[in-house]
């Protein structure tokens, strides 16, 4: 990638993906059995793909979903409103689950769609979260 003095490079290539295998190593030694991967689009694709990269190696294979949410609009800060655009197309009662998003922010989007899954009845919400935004 071509050097952009306007742009700061707070975590290289390298440090995401050793952060991806540490995770995806956590969540395999933490006996995951087995759980359905819920990927919070759009901004998380990338995160999500290598993670579950990263997770087939550790020798695991989740099922995996799609829930897009919208809570930024037009801005760069979370407005606290969430709204659902897309919902997983999976049946929730009964089941384990793990929300991938890339960076928390505000919480709002990551508790709406825990919430979401609970009011269904899921058995097990777990998150994994690349960054945590200060």
């Amino acid at each position: 990638m071509p050097s952009r003095p306007d742009i700061e490079v707070l975590f290289t290539e390298d440090d995401i993906a050793l952060r991806t295998a540490a995770l995806a190593q956590e969540i395999a030694a933490g006996d995951p059995g087995e759980f359905l991967v819920v990927v919070i689009l759009k901004g998380s694709f990338m995160f999500a793909a290598d993670l579950l990269r990263a997770l087939e190696r550790t020798g695991v294979s989740p099922q995996v979903d799609f829930l897009t949410l919208a809570s930024y609009g037009e801005n760069t800060r979370s407005g606290g409103r969430v709204t659902l655009v897309h919902d997983i197309s999976e049946n929730v009662a009964g089941r384990r689950f793990l929300l991938v998003d890339d960076i928390l922010d505000s919480g709002h989007t990551l508790s709406f769609a825990c919430d979401a899954l609970g009011e269904r009845g899921a058995a097990e919400i777990r998150t994994c979260v690349l960054l945590d935004k200060k």
